[in-house]
């Protein structure tokens, strides 16, 4: 199942419903947006539910990426990028892809997929507090999301 962009909300709820155990975030990088996800998925799930993140064409982490986890107090640091040869495609109950801009890596498991097509923080330019806006922007959009996903109610 796929939901129209502006009906990310009822999916959320639909996925939450499904009590999936293990949810994947794509993107092409695998750098920032799905990282992102990953770091405030792992923070809002339940107990018992895995968490990961890979893409098409896997690049390093972004510090901005880093940067802004941080300031809500989420480390990502630690985190590596991943191909989607490295994610077991039979554990996968939910897939999370959130490209907007791209054409998002196709994922051939059975899982329950979502689409968030949310901006790439990575492609703005300008200054530095410009950048980080950019990607506190999409940081603050998949917590709202993950919030909803995860039953934690608001929108904050």
């Amino acid at each position: 199942m796929s939901t129209r962009p502006g009906d990310w909300r009822t999916g959320a709820e639909d996925l939450r419903a499904k009590r999936p155990r293990h949810i994947l975030f794509l993107c092409v990088a695998n750098s920032a947006r799905s990282q992102m996800a990953e770091g405030i998925a792992r923070a809002l799930a339940p107990r018992g539910v895995k968490v990961s993140s890979a893409g098409s064409s896997p690049a390093p982490v972004r510090p901005h990426a880093i940067r802004v986890l941080k300031e809500i107090g989420i480390d990502i640091s630690g985190h590596l990028p991943k191909g989607l040869d490295s994610i077991d495609a039979g554990s996968v109950d939910a897939v999370i892809t959130l490209c907007a801009e791209a054409v998002c890596p196709v994922f051939l498991g059975k899982a329950h997929r979502l689409h968030w097509g949310l901006p790439d923080p990575t492609g703005v330019t300008g200054t530095e507090e410009i950048r980080l806006n950019a990607f506190r922007t999409v940081r603050d959009e998949l917590r709202r999301r993950l919030k909803v996903l995860f039953g934690h109610g608001g929108d904050a």
